[in-house]
């Protein structure tokens, strides 16, 4: 098969994972990132880096948002929100992280296949996408991509859709973003 008819196949499992998302529990996260002082995120490897594509963008907003594990990052206070991607829901970095944030009164909010997971059912807010985890050579959602690729880039989407949702809610605009946009490049 050529890469193209690859890339083809891949966008079209994407194509399907919108309507699988819940809106209610989406909107909800949505008002918990506005309402909220600061924001941090977290995830793991490929979902770590989808986690810090959310921050930026948070950034670009004016929110006080913050990746876990960063030198620059602040402390984690009461009310504040934690948004953690996990595919399984179970790694253990990160499933720490959650307890510590809840012992610290923080929300938690968690974007991953399996709500009943650890993670998942530590968080008040759980957004269920869909995919197989990188350990499963099956799952409820047939995939053509290896491991945890499909879940990694519907975070990304996802992820996306949820700065939309908060610019339109905010009355931002791409080009009132920008002023925000690293200028020491």
């Amino acid at each position: 098969m050529k890469t193209t008819q690859y890339l083809t196949n891949i966008v079209q499992e994407l194509s399907q994972t919108a309507e699988l998302i819940s809106d209610l529990e989406t909107e909800k996260l949505v008002n918990q990132i506005l309402a909220s002082e600061k924001v941090f995120v977290a995830g793991a490897g490929r979902s770590g880096f989808m986690a810090k594509s959310l921050v930026m963008r948070m950034m670009h907003m004016g929110l006080e948002a913050y990746a876990v594990g960063e030198t620059v990052t602040a402390n984690l206070e009461k009310d504040d929100l934690l948004i953690i991607g996990s595919g399984s829901g179970e790694t253990k970095t990160l499933g720490a992280i959650a307890e510590k944030a809840k012992s610290l009164g923080g929300i938690v909010a968690a974007v991953t296949i399996s709500p009943q997971s650890t993670i998942g059912e530590l968080a008040d807010i759980t957004i269920e996408l869909p995919g197989v985890t990188k350990d499963q050579s099956e799952g409820d959602y047939k995939t053509i991509q290896p491991m945890g690729s499909l879940f990694e880039q519907t975070s990304l989407l996802f992820y996306d859709a949820l700065i939309l949702r908060c610019m339109e809610k905010k009355g931002l605009d791409s080009h009132k973003m920008y002023g925000k946009h690293a200028n020491l490049e």
